[in-house]
């Protein structure tokens, strides 16, 4: 809001007087020609036209710059009336007042008559005051709004700013932890090395260019899971449990990249290691109408001490900062700890159908 504030005090000076020298220059001329007897106006119609232009003025900026902003944009819509009848009523009276007792002695040369009944003058003076607040609430709702477009559009810059920031974060771990298994295989010179090298090129290509656009369908994330599950395979052993159901209702519903895979990643990381017997790691993903629902659960050996803070590393806390960024409000993220298992619940709702 202070952005908006800003860019709308900041233009706000040059918009007032380009609107209110368009709509009295107009206004002039217009009154002009409805006040001559003839399409050559003469010099007395051009003084009177500007002097019936001042007593206008008058009500007019009072009604646009005291009480618009006073009363009616802060919704105190009786007291506005009420003051607006009598802005109108009073400047009514002036302008008979001014036209029958003093034009006369501010131009003594000539002589003014008043061809307007009090209902013409009303009907004027009305037409005046509603035309400009409408006009002027238009050109207040429209610089506004573009104020508000404006700060949407640096916002959502700000955001994809911060979301590159974060995948360039996640691509070096997922990496290093991927060239990990291709080095063990290498070392034990194993034929499955070659298989998992281009295993691992489709993956990096999915994260490197797949990831780049703004959102993916929920098929391709699951399809990089099983890449990456496949390739996992090749670092733990056959006796490790690991398991990945899938419920989707919706195969085109779309979510941001990169969510799923760092839980996935601390999962591997903390679960499956090769000196622990009994390893699991369980994820169940759902998807119907507008919710997502991914649930991730690995063992915990008895001497191995894991903290909360561990598990708020990299990939935690990136996912936790992603999902603040793009789903605010919109998404739960809970963790489950005992001694033998930890578990994520996330939850995601969106506006597809």
């Amino acid at each position: 809001m202070q952005n908006l504030r800003f860019l709308f005090n900041k233009k706000g000076k040059r918009s007032t007087w380009i609107f209110n020298l368009v709509l009295w220059l107009a206004s002039y001329f217009i009154l002009l020609f409805f006040f001559a007897e003839s399409f050559s106006p003469l010099r007395i119609d051009y003084i009177y036209t500007g002097a019936f232009i001042f007593t206008i003025i008058i009500p007019v900026f009072i009604n646009l710059y005291v009480l618009i902003p006073l009363l009616l944009n802060k919704e105190r819509y009786f007291i506005f009336s009420v003051l607006f009848l009598a802005n109108l009523f009073l400047f009514t009276e002036v302008n008979k007042l001014f036209f029958n007792s003093y034009i006369d002695v501010i131009f003594p040369d000539y002589y003014f008559v008043s061809y307007h009944s009090n209902t013409t003058l009303f009907i004027i003076f009305t037409v005046f005051l509603v035309g400009t607040m409408l006009l002027k609430l238009s050109e207040d709702w429209f610089r506004l709004n573009k104020a508000r477009n404006e700060i949407l559009r640096i916002e959502n810059m700000e955001i994809q700013t911060q979301l590159k920031s974060l995948k360039s974060q996640i691509n070096p771990h997922f990496l290093f932890n991927s060239l990990n298994v291709l080095y063990s295989l290498s070392l034990e010179e194993k034929e499955e090395t070659s298989s998992a090298i281009l295993q691992l090129s489709h993956i990096l290509r999915y994260v490197l260019y797949d990831t780049s656009g703004k959102m993916i369908s929920l098929k391709k994330e699951v399809d990089l899971i099983q890449k990456y599950l496949d390739f996992q395979k090749y670092r733990y052993h056959d006796s490790a449990d690991v398991s990945f159901e899938v419920s989707i209702e919706n195969e085109a519903y779309e979510l941001y990249p990169m969510l799923l895979l760092p839980l996935i990643e601390n999962s591997f990381k903390h679960g499956i290691k090769g000196e622990i017997e009994n390893t699991f790691v369980h994820m169940t993903l759902t998807q119907k109408k507008k919710e997502l629902s991914f649930y991730i659960k690995n063992n915990v050996s008895e001497n191995q001490v894991i903290k909360d803070e561990e598990y708020s590393g990299l990939g935690i806390q990136n996912i936790r900062q992603n999902l603040e960024l793009v789903y605010p409000g919109k998404h739960t993220f809970a963790i489950e700890e005992t001694k033998d298992s930890f578990a994520v619940t996330l939850k995601i709702t969106t506006d597809e159908n």
